[in-house]
């Protein structure tokens, strides 16, 4: 197999594998200063049957309005819900059937300020026994009422067997495991592509060992993550290996549109130089790509408690967005060229055959952008956090089970 085509190969292989997980629930400190917002998300996480919230707040401080009389406390607190449900108490807002998210009959309660009596902290452990996935939100439903606390959420499941706490989402429990062997994949493939570059070292090019390592920065970013979702799901911190996941995360995001980039432009390919509108593209993508991190460390650690989380979430898909498109100019501009010279010289076959090579890489970062920019996205849209659990065919009560049991064992006595 020659070295271009296998390049295609391979950065097909990198580019459509797993890159980024899903956000998952932790052990998580928030503080909220003199906030009158009426909703503030906090946590999201997927609960089992057998799921628990540990939520500690101190430092409460409650900037009471001009009319102290009309404070009603019950209005302010934690509850729970699920994006269905929160869908339903927001209708029921708009029918004037409720004033409050707090007072909505299909919300879980978790704590209500009314039961402070003068107190500045309250800590409170919430069963729960409804599989789904839930948002944990405080809602402050006194206008002008500014609140001030310190929030330490902890939501986890008990293992069914042992006990333990498992402190990532229901249905990704798995995730170290997965990133540990995809990190194994692509230590392997490190290790192939050295192989394939000590035989074909006549013949290949510069670009060649930008391409490895981006895959050892990919096998490292992949083996950090396995490392930071295992210490999650066991003790509900990160332990440092979130820095090193961050670092690994920027290293490997430039690098890799940079490839793109070059890749694009034929470099060290076709020819060993950069053309100024080249540079240019190279010089928009790569501060691009700084701040995309950026405001990916921000989204993943601020949570959406923050007043700046959105603002930071709508830079990160412009930023994305922008980079995206950058990096399809070059291609588009060697196609140009690689056309125009299989009309012009004598080497049409040669220009032929790279203007099919780059058709390819063309067709190679759509279906990246397409499959890890909209396929992801409205796959985490559609489906459910963990469809067994919802999916009456997958799920079986232990009455039902038990009673299947006596059904089956009166029907062998009966034959008998």
């Amino acid at each position: 197999m020659s070295i271009p085509k296998f390049s295609l190969l391979l950065f097909f292989f990198f580019v459509t594998s797993l890159f980024y997980s899903p956000s998952v629930a932790e052990i998580r400190s928030s503080e909220v200063r003199s906030d009158d917002r009426p909703i503030i998300p906090f946590d999201e996480f997927g609960f089992t049957h057998r799921g628990r919230l540990e939520l500690n707040v101190s430092k409460i401080s409650l900037g009471v309005p001009s009319n102290p009389s009309s404070l009603d406390l019950s209005k302010v607190g934690f509850f729970l819900c699920t994006r269905d449900t929160w869908m339903h108490v927001l209708e029921q807002i708009e029918d004037a059937e409720i004033t409050c998210a707090i007072q909505s009959d299909i919300v879980k309660l978790v704590y209500t300020f009314d039961k402070l009596h003068d107190n500045s902290s309250f800590d409170t452990l919430f069963v729960e026994t409804d599989s789904d996935q839930y948002s944990l939100v405080f809602a402050n439903c006194c206008p002008q009422l500014k609140v001030s606390m310190t929030v330490r959420s902890a939501m986890y499941n008990l293992d069914a067997k042992s006990g333990n706490r498992d402190y990532l989402s229901a249905g990704k429990a798995i995730l170290p495991r997965i990133y540990f062997v995809f990190s194994l994949v692509y230590f392997c493939l490190c290790i192939f592509w050295i192989f394939l570059l000590f035989k074909k070292r006549l013949t290949i090019h510069a670009i060649h060992f930008f391409m490895l390592a981006v895959i050892i920065l990919k096998a490292l970013n992949l083996l950090c993550e396995a490392e930071d979702k295992s210490y999650i799901k066991r003790t509900g911190s990160a332990h440092g290996w979130d820095v090193l996941f961050y670092i690994f995360s920027f290293l490997k995001g430039i690098m890799l549109f940079t490839l793109i980039v070059l890749i694009g432009t034929g470099w060290s390919f076709l020819k060993p130089y950069l053309q100024d509108k080249e540079k240019k593209v190279l010089m928009i993508v790569i501060p691009l790509q700084v701040i995309a991190n950026i405001a990916q460390v921000v989204i993943d650690e601020d949570g959406p408690y923050g007043d700046e989380w959105v603002t930071w979430k709508q830079v990160f898909l412009l930023v994305d967005v922008i980079c995206c498109c950058a990096v399809l100019f070059p291609i588009v501009w060697s196609i140009k060229n690689l056309r125009e010279a299989a009309k012009s010289d004598g080497k049409a076959a040669v220009n032929l055959m790279k203007l099919t090579l780059f058709r390819q890489y063309y067709v190679v970062v759509i279906c990246y952008i397409y499959f890890t920019r909209v396929v992801v996205y409205a796959l985490e849209t559609i489906t459910s956090y963990r469809p067994e659990v919802h999916n009456p065919y997958f799920m079986i009560d232990d009455e039902e089970e038990e009673a299947a049991s006596e059904a089956l064992k009166f029907g062998d006595e009966f034959e008998l």
